[in-house]
Formats: C-alpha cells, structure tokens, sequence
C-alpha cells in the first residue's frame, strides 16, 4: 500500500491574496499601517504579523478560519488591543490578525427581557450607553472601557469595579455565538435563564483568550438602572480594618453595596503627581484608603444608608475619615483617583506587576507578608497594592526605588514574580484574577494549575483546534505545531 504524500502548505505569500479577497483589500492592512495592532499599552510587546484583516460580521470571520484551517495559518484574535498579559499580540511574521473593530453593531436591546445582544467588536462604554438609554445598566465596568470591545472582555472573563454585586464577565452573558477553528459557527444567542440541556459550552470560551474561537456576539444580561448612587471616599487605619468595614457594608447594604475598593496612600500620592486635576479627596493623609458605592431606589435613603454605615465604622475606630460626593461630577473625580491607579505609576519608573486574587479573609495577611517578602529582597521597593477588596482581587505592584536604574529592576520581575506567587499559593489564590494568561503568565500557569486540570485544557484545545492556528503559544505552551512555529 502506497503512503499518502503530505500536501504541502502554501507559503504565507500565496495565501495573503486569498484571506484580503474575504474582507476586501482596504480591511486587509499590510505594512506599516499594521504597527497599532503590533503593540500593547504597556509596551512590554511588539509584535509581528504578516497582515490584519478586519471583517465586517460573523460570515466573513467564518470564512477566515475555514481558511486559515485549510492553510494552517495561525490567526491571533484581537478587540480593542487594550490587554495586558499579550494575549492579543502576534509573534510571529507569518501570523495573521483578525481585528473585530468593524463589529461594533448592537443588535437589539431587549428591555422587557433585561437583555442586550451585541457584536464583540462594541466598545463597551457604547454598551453602557445603549443600556442606560434603555434605562438598564450594563454593570461591567473597568479603566479601559472607553477602548475595550465586548470581545476582549468576555475572551478574558474581565472582572472591574462592580463584581462584588454583579459578577464577573462570564456571569454577564445569556448566550455566545462562536467561531471555531475550522470555520463552523456555533449560534447560542439565546436569552434564556434557564437551559438544562447538557454541556454549558459558553463557558469554554469565556476566558480561553481566542485559543478555542473568536467570540463574534454575545447576550448580554442587564438590570435596573439604580435611581440612586451614594460614593465614599474613607480614610481607614488599616486593610484589616477595610475588611471589617467591608463586612459591616455588606451586613447593612447587602447587594446594593456594588464598589469597594481598596487604596493604599502611596498609590493616591502618585495620582496627586501625575493625574491631571487630581487633589486629595480628605484634608489629612491616612495610611489606607477605601472606595464604597452604595446603589438604591432613593436619594434619601441611600445617602442615609452610607452615612449610617461611616458612623458605625467610626465607631468602632474602623473609619478615621470621610467625605461623601455630593455631585456626580465629585462622583466621577473620586473614581478618576481609582481607575487612574495603573496609569501614574509609569512616570514613577519601572513596575513590576501582579493581578492575584486570595479569599477576601486573607487579603490583609496576604499584603502584609507579601510586603514584608519584597521589601527584603528590594531595599526601597515601591508596593502599590491597590484593587477589588469585596472580591479578592488586588493588583500587587511593585515601583522601582527611587532613584534605581529602571532595567536592573525590571530585571528583578521573575524573582519577584516568584516570591509573590509563591505567597498567593501559600493562601490558595490565583496567579491570574482578571486579566488572563496570555504571553505573560503562560509559563507561571503550568506551575500554578493543578496537572490534571491542565491535562483537560490541552485535551480540549487539541479537540477544538486540532491544527493549532488560533492563537498559537497563549495560555497554553502548544503541544502540537500549526507548521508555522510560534
């Protein structure tokens, strides 16, 4: 019996004619003009890439991975280009971009079913928009939401500033509809709270980073737009003191209470530096700081309902001080403190940065000791520990010493890493709480899963992408080639 010849693969070139056909050759970019989708905000990648394709809607995204199958060209996924592990970039010459900026339609709002089904390339402050035009709200919140595209939110199971009452992006969303490897499109957008028939396979995909499909629409749920929302800005003595203040919120507001954040003074220095407009919310500096927002169905009430509460952890010497935004416009300022956070840590020099998450119980221990780990290892290190107190979530970073050269500290990331992490495991948290895998962490993620779940994640990704082409090298190290290496 004769042994079948292997086909072979066409060259890159051969086929950059075929994939520019699909979406016309003005959405198929080349050249210089590809640099925007090359890079990431933070500057720790630069990519490339042999084209980016832009297609308009679902059909042609479809017709790009039946290709690209055919071809085994490796297809990097990409929405607002707002991640921060990599995980949009492309690293290879021979890879190929598909952007969905021009899916950017919002198909329906559906108030009387609290739904909104929505293309994945809608920016979502345009999602916000159309939701609160509708008079719902869309709760996913976070500093990118200008940029970010519903796509990168769900392909990353985004978190932000209002999981405490809403959830995660995963738990935003009814239904998905799905383009896999070979080109096939799984239609689930449905609106149904309810189906019990079989496998939830929407999950697969929210937070698998692009490597099992290209999310191309999504259902999303929405709820009542609060008619009232009262703001804190606290000053507090101490986390262990910001998580009894968290709890005696909880115990009073319950669900309403949808924001806490937790700030040390270090991080609200830098935004009074570098943050354009930024003063310091109380008249004294205070060691910690806690952002709260309450929602409800009256002005009154709600106001009251905080004022009780800041009383109460005044009380109890949980609360040094606070002031409450009587604008929307202070409102917006406060919040402009918190999300800006990221952002004034560059011009303070090189940041080594964590996105871990603990039990909401350890937070205070976990800072503590992780602290007291880098300050041995870098005399005069910078811990800018800010985040999600009400879930866990804190983004543990690192500023150079003043004064330090930037590259030898940067040098010092994967030692730092090691420590930190290495305290998250010590306390059962995550390397990972909401910003993904990626590039950056895929190599921290093979120590920190468990062998067998990371056994059932290659087993599934070889099931979904048995060519390897989407999104080759993220999340998983590939045990199997495209042909085009990564």
């Amino acid at each position: 019996m004769k042994k079948k010849k292997k086909t072979a693969k066409p060259s890159i070139d051969a086929v950059l004619p075929r994939f520019a056909k699909i979406v016309g050759e003005k959405n198929a970019v080349r050249g210089g003009e590809m640099e925007p989708f090359l890079r990431e905000q933070r500057d720790l990648y630069r990519g490339k890439a042999a084209m980016v394709l832009r297609p308009a809607n679902t059909e042609e995204v479809a017709k790009i991975l039946a290709l690209a199958d055919k071809t085994k060209t490796m297809i990097v996924p990409q929405g607002g280009n707002t991640g921060l592990v990599g995980g949009q970039t492309p690293f290879d010459k021979n890879a190929i971009v598909v952007s969905t900026a021009r899916m950017n339609k919002i198909r329906e709002v559906d108030a009387d079913a609290n739904t909104m089904t929505v293309e994945s390339g809608v920016i979502l402050q345009n999602a916000q928009e159309a939701a609160a035009n509708a008079r719902r709200l869309f709760p996913l919140s976070l500093g990118a939401e200008g940029s970010c595209t519903i796509g990168g939110n769900l392909s990353t199971n985004a978190g932000g500033t209002q999981v405490l009452a809403y959830g995660n992006a995963r738990d935003l969303v009814l239904g998905l509809e799905v383009v896999l490897a070979g080109g096939k499109v799984l239609r689930g957008l449905r609106k149904l709270k309810k189906d019990n028939t079989g496998y939830d396979l929407r999950h697969l995909f929210m937070g698998a980073e692009g490597t099992l499909g290209i999310i191309t629409a999504a259902v999303l749920k929405l709820f009542p737009a609060p008619r009232a929302i009262s703001t804190a800005w606290i000053g507090v003595p101490s986390p262990e003191a910001a998580l009894a203040l968290l709890n005696l919120a909880l115990a009073r507001a319950g669900t309403a209470l949808t924001s806490f954040e937790l700030m040390p003074r270090i991080a609200l220095e830098f935004d009074l530096r570098h943050l354009p407009g930024a003063r310091d919310p109380l008249s004294s500096p205070h060691p910690w700081y806690v952002l709260a927002e309450i929602f409800g169905d009256d002005e009154t009430r709600t106001r009251e309902l905080l004022e009780s509460l800041l009383a109460n952890g005044m009380e109890k010497e949980l609360v040094i001080d606070a002031t409450i935004a009587e604008t929307n416009e202070q409102r917006n300022m406060l919040w402009k403190l918190r999300t800006g956070m990221s952002d004034v840590q560059k011009p303070e020099g090189g940041s080594i940065k964590h996105d871990i998450s603990v039990p909401v119980s350890s937070v205070p221990a976990f800072v503590k000791e992780a602290t007291a780990k880098v300050e041995r290892m870098i005399p005069g290190a910078r811990v800018v520990a800010f985040g999600h107190l009400g879930d866990g979530n804190l983004h543990y970073n690192v500023s150079q010493p003043v004064g330090a050269d930037k590259a030898a500290f940067i040098a010092k990331w994967e030692a730092v890493n090691d420590a930190v992490h290495a305290i998250v495991a010590k306390y059962e948290g995550s390397i990972s709480a909401e910003h993904g895998i990626g590039l950056l962490k895929r190599d921290l993620l093979a120590k920190a899963k468990d062998p067998v779940a990371l056994s059932v994640m290659h087993a599934i990704k070889k099931t979904l992408d048995p060519n390897g082409i989407l999104n080759p090298g993220k999340v998983l190290r590939a045990k199997i080639s495209g042909g085009r290496k990564s």
